[in-house]
């Protein structure tokens, strides 16, 4: 298998904290196998019901005792810590004491389950506990179930606190997994595209990973030097002859390459493709080669590849080294997917990021193409859309990064799925190939050549895009679309096609719509979307995503999520949400960023402070800040 980012670096575990009613003499006595009931019970299902991105269970660290004050939760702060915990869930079934048994860590990813039962009600304990974690500016998320349950029923976790529970393990601990890490910049800015311009402080300050830069010329170095697995490209040449299909070339025969330029395109693409996964996470064969440096990679959990223009001028694209890493197979078979970005847009590859690691399954990178009204396909057609999508809908469309699959092959059910990289068997990846053609690069676009994926995603899948975007004196903000990807009757696919670039992976989507806000048509969510890349996932999972968004204090511009799946830290309440749950987000996170001491906002607190009292003057005007 492949060397990965976590080869050498290890998954982070949940850590559970069972919380006690330290009066002993009877009371504390009577608690004990009910608290640690309830502290296995929870493990037990995070670790059945979870994986980590290699496909293994995600581990529980239970307390070696429950905890009833400062110095056992000292105890267990300090066996937290040397068992790589990054998440932290407090449960209890009773009345505790507050702030003397909470988890003090400022910056781990914490929640709290009180049982709702009528003896010792764990509710009041937890009310008592996330008072104290707003108060003490550590946002966490309360459980509480819906329904009153009995005493001896600790151990059964209903349907709605169990939700609860696994969407906030599975966002902390895709927190805990990007904190150390690195983006890995593949060139830099491509075509003036925003998110090209790599923000070190959200890469540093929100999510806890180190930007790092290579230039595009290492490939060529690496190349020319002989610093890849040469039995391995062979092996990946040797497949990719076999498997990557040539499409139709649409470029004017005046320019199209000969088939021996084509041929030679191959050999550099396919040793392309394993050195930009090498310089990501290393590769142990090169120390054998005596590369020690190069072996060790970036400790990348995802990076970016800058191609346009000044390598795709002269060098063939990269589509194919993206679309490998990108994808949960490639010439070695099933893989885990890295995630890169085309263009070197790291905001859409941290977005490809979080969905990978929400999902454990590959995520798609398109340019957000075009709106298509019902009536505008009909008079490009002579045919309106299907019924499925008389609303409209929205071209996903781009030559790069978009992982393979998403050409929907892999069934279950009879149903296109994306998944988990660990299930895809041999007859996924034979009709994922089978399905999808590698048209020459478009020489208008890509003078150097190379090759595009193409393909068509099937109807019926159902898709969620996002995208981070940074705002000025705001930070980054975060927009969220269900929907589904649905289909065109051919002479329609082809007519639409044929007005763009018709050798590109092709998606058509329709959100699903609320009738109100940015959601009130499809059009307003074609026109409020802040840039021109989206990212998509399989599945509706953007009630995780708002969860994870509030964990590194993100706020959530737009969403059609239904409110009764919304999860977000207890006192977000607090600034207005009730009737205003938007701007009640932006308030609460305005704070800063989970990683780091948030220094901007620090900043601009200490500088209004000193104005509003006259300390601070300039050009004899008070409340005008320094440049």
């Amino acid at each position: 298998m492949n060397q990965t980012v976590f080869t050498h670096n290890p998954f982070p575990k949940v850590g559970i904290r069972p919380i006690i009613d330290g009066r002993r003499r009877g009371v504390r006595e009577s608690l004990e196998d009910q608290t640690m009931a309830m502290a296995k019970a929870a493990a037990k299902l995070i670790s059945d019901n979870l994986r980590y991105p290699d496909g293994s269970k995600v581990e529980c660290v239970i307390a070696d005792t429950t905890i009833g004050g400062r110095f056992e939760a000292a105890q267990c702060a300090n066996k937290f810590a040397a068992n790589n915990v990054g998440v932290s869930l407090s449960v209890t079934p009773c009345w505790c004491y507050g702030t003397e048994t909470m988890d003090l860590d400022p910056v781990m990813p914490k929640a709290v389950w009180g049982f709702n039962g009528t003896e010792r009600p764990g509710a009041v304990y937890l009310a008592c506990m996330l008072a104290g974690y707003a108060q003490r500016g550590m946002p966490a998320y309360g459980i509480y179930g819906h329904e009153v349950q009995n005493r001896d029923e600790s151990d059964k976790i209903p349907a709605d606190v169990a939700e609860k529970i696994l969407r906030f393990a599975k966002a902390g601990l895709a927190v805990a997994m990007m904190k150390g890490k690195s983006y890995l910049s593949i060139g830099t800015s491509a075509m003036g595209i925003a998110g090209s311009f790599v923000d070190v402080n959200f890469m540093q300050d929100y999510l806890g990973i180190a930007p790092e830069n290579m230039d595009e010329c290492e490939i060529l170095r690496r190349i020319e030097e002989g610093i890849y697995d040469k039995e391995e490209y062979k092996k990946a040449l040797a497949w990719m002859k076999k498997n990557l299909k040539e499409g139709k070339d649409y470029n004017p025969p005046k320019i199209q390459k000969s088939r021996e330029a084509k041929d030679k395109d191959w050999e550099f693409i396919a040793k392309m493709a394993i050195i930009v996964r090498d310089m990501m996470a290393g590769n142990p064969k090169l120390k054998e080669m005596g590369f020690g440096e190069e072996a060790v990679g970036r400790n990348a959990i995802a990076g970016g590849f800058q191609g346009q223009r000044q390598w795709t001028d002269h060098w063939p694209n990269g589509d194919v080294a993206e679309v490998m890493c990108n994808t949960s197979f490639d010439w070695n078979g099933k893989k885990m997917p890295q995630i890169l970005a085309t263009e070197n847009d790291s905001l859409n590859g941290i977005c490809m990021l979080l969905m990978w690691l929400l999902t454990n399954k590959a995520s798609m990178f398109a340019d957000v193409r075009t709106y298509w009204s019902d009536a505008a396909v009909k008079r490009a057609t002579g045919k309106g859309l299907p019924k499925e999508a008389k609303a409209g809908i929205i071209h996903l469309l781009n030559s790069g990064s978009c992982c393979l699959d998403a050409a929907g092959e892999m069934k279950e059910k009879g149903k296109p799925v994306f998944k988990n990289w660990w299930d895809v068997t041999q007859k996924d990846i034979d009709a994922t190939l089978k399905a999808t053609k590698w048209v020459p690069a478009g020489v208008e676009y890509f003078r150097g050549g190379g090759f595009s994926s193409s393909f068509l995603t099937p109807k019926g899948m159902p898709l969620t895009m996002i995208r981070i975007s940074i705002v000025k004196g705001q930070g980054p903000v975060l927009q969220i679309a269900e929907g589904y990807s649905v289909t065109l009757d051919p002479k329609q696919q082809k007519t639409l096609m044929e007005r763009t670039n018709p050798e590109w992976p092709c998606t058509w989507f329709t959100p699903r719509l609320t009738g109100k806000g940015f959601f009130k048509d499809v059009y307003s969510v074609m026109n409020a979307w802040a840039a021109n890349h989206g990212a998509i996932a399989y599945g509706h999972i953007g009630a995780d995503l708002i969860t994870l968004a509030s964990m590194l204090r993100i706020p959530v511009a737009m969403h059609n999520v239904p409110e009764e799946k919304v999860f977000q830290p207890h006192c977000w309440g607090l600034f207005g949400a009730s009737d205003d749950p938007t701007g009640a987000d932006y308030r609460a996170c305005a704070g800063g960023a989970s990683f780091g001491l948030g220094l901007a906002s620090i900043a601009y607190a200490v500088l209004t402070c000193l104005t509003s009292c006259g300390l601070l003057r300039r050009n004899g005007r008070r409340g005008d800040f320094p440049p």
